[in-house]
């Protein structure tokens, strides 16, 4: 039932060079390997590395693709295919790591780290926002790269460990010099085969299917002793959990939260949790005249301060936390977790319910009789959960919400065209608080600026801030600063944080790992026993 047809006509062949991984198994240092399963309701999407940037698509693509810093186990800054980085007057000086080889065997450059930071510049990119400020690249030597920023700007070694470093002359050779358009659905060479450095080779992709990563035998760092690991989609929660109680999957990443007391009285099974730096918040368009999907008149309420507080106080955040979470998670009114260097106990606080008050913003506004609008959502659980019960309680107030489930890779494209008026959205930063209002907050009026900001929310205040952070050296005045601009988008109910997710992955009891706070199974730090 989970293994997928082997000659599916939409399979991903393994190339002529990833056949090197049969010899795996003849290799002494690999004693013990094992396979890896784990499961998740996700597909990756895409295998560009600079085309998509959600959770998903990096669980499989961080196995593949370096990049110049990582987090090491501990989630601690680690040298990656740079050894070290220095700030200098232009920008940031990366040393590189010597005798590192991509998967087809070519040496890995300076020149590869040029073509990749231009790429990731490219329009199409996805990945605008792992490189902050950032202008351009310039080779010094064969080991050595500037990376051009528009300022000083302290988070870019934070925020690089989401930018991942491609081979220059396998991207020539297939006309890949620019990233897929995901959102236009182009479909390359590149966006179905991958060549990077990393730990992990992609073997096979059916898409909604399963992605088959080997073992690269030349991979410059230590890995844990899974040789071959099977990264499934099963979109039925009841399904991922069947599999992993009967031991044909090792590890469920996205448990159902019904599921996880029963999970945690199953004798073989056990619930690895921690805080994520990941939020759940609605957004709403603030810029259109008059709403894509809605009747709600000749105006769009959304541009009304009154409108969107009704919204807030008609959604019981308590209930949610109970009802749907489970108790499995937090509130607070930041768009970014106390997991995230950069929030403030005052965010600990909440709008209370008062569907009262909201009715009266909401005649006040000049709709006392309320008005319909679409909630453009993921169709995957919890965030399925928590987008009906907002279509219930925001039905109270007179909001008549219609929820439009999708895929998550179809829900993507309309966040990156801003085609939508009301939508759910998680985000998980790779830096600090930075790295959530720059993307989701911000005016979108610069590349990387707004890049995720669906909705075109703007505060010239909360620009301000955020710009001034961004070159802001001294770490306790940049975090104040950025505290204050999420003061002002909270005063502005730009967002209406629903919750701060917690990591809780459900293992099999012979997989040794930790729970990362960004949600993603590094390969290279998980171990099976026998």
């Amino acid at each position: 039932m989970i293994d997928s047809p082997r000659a599916a006509p939409n399979a991903r062949v393994m190339s002529p060079f990833r056949l090197a991984v049969v010899l795996l198994s003849m290799l002494p240092a690999l004693c013990g390997a094992a396979t890896f399963r784990y499961a998740s309701a996700f597909e990756p999407g895409s295998m560009d590395p600079h085309a998509v940037a959600t959770v998903y698509n990096t669980r499989v693509l961080s196995q593949i693709y370096d990049s110049l810093v990582g987090r090491d186990e501990n989630f601690e800054l680690e040298p990656q295919l740079a050894l070290s980085w220095t700030a200098v007057p232009t920008g940031w000086r990366f040393k590189l790591r010597p005798g590192v080889k991509f998967h087809d065997g070519a040496p890995f450059t300076a020149d590869d780290v040029v073509f990749s930071v231009e790429r990731a510049l490219a329009p199409s990119s996805a990945v605008k926002s792992a490189l902050p400020n950032v202008t351009g690249a310039r080779k010094i030597d064969a080991l050595t790269v500037d990376i051009a920023t528009n300022g000083p700007t302290p988070v870019l070694p934070m925020a690089l460990t989401n930018m991942r470093i491609a081979n220059k002359a396998w991207m020539d050779k297939h006309g890949a010099a620019k990233p897929q358009n995901f959102s236009a659905k182009e479909d390359t060479f590149v966006s179905r085969n991958a060549n990077g450095t990393g730990p992990y080779m992609l073997k096979s992709w059916v898409p909604d299917s399963k992605t088959i990563l080997v073992a690269n035998p030349s991979y410059w760092g230590k890995r844990g002793n899974v040789t071959e690991a099977q990264y499934l989609v099963l979109g039925s929660p009841a399904t991922r959990i069947a599999g992993l109680v009967s031991r044909e999957i090792d590890l469920v990443i996205d448990p159902a939260t019904q599921d996880i007391e029963r999970l945690k009285a199953t004798p073989h099974v056990k619930i690895v949790t921690g805080l994520s730096r990941a939020t759940q918040f609605l957004g709403f368009d603030q810029a259109r005249d008059k709403l894509l999907y809605a009747d709600a008149g000749p105006k769009n309420p959304f541009k009304d301060r009154r409108v969107r507080l009704a919204v807030r106080y008609g959604i019981d955040l308590n209930a949610m936390q109970e009802k749907v979470m489970r108790g499995l998670a937090l509130s607070g009114s930041a768009l970014y977790t106390p997991a995230v260097a950069g929030y403030d106990k005052r965010f600990d606080k909440f709008s209370p319910y008062d569907p009262a008050k909201a009715r009266e913003l909401l005649k006040e506004a000049g709709y006392p009789n309320g008005f319909g609008v679409t909630l453009h959502c993921s169709n995957a659980p919890p965030t399925d959960g928590i987008c009906q019960a907002v279509t219930g309680m925001l039905a109270r107030i007179g909001i008549r919400v219609t929820y439009a489930p999708l895929p998550f890779n179809s829900l993507v494209p309309k966040i990156m065209t801003k085609d939508v008026s009301f939508y759910a959205l998680g985000w998980t930063p790779s830096t600090d608080a930075e790295g959530v209002l720059v993307p989701i907050a911000h005016s979108p009026n610069a590349p990387g600026n707004g890049e995720y900001n669906a909705g075109a929310y703007s505060n010239a205040k909360v620009d301000a801030l955020v710009d001034k952070a961004r070159v802001e050296l001294d770490p306790a005045k940049r975090l104040s600063m950025l505290v204050e601009a999420m003061v002002l988008v909270d005063e502005d109910v730009g967002f209406i944080p629903i919750h701060y997710r917690r990591v809780f992955w459900a293992v099999g009891e012979k997989v040794q790992i930790k729970p990362r706070p960004n949600d993603q199974v590094e390969l290279r730090f998980v171990n099976v026993r026998e």
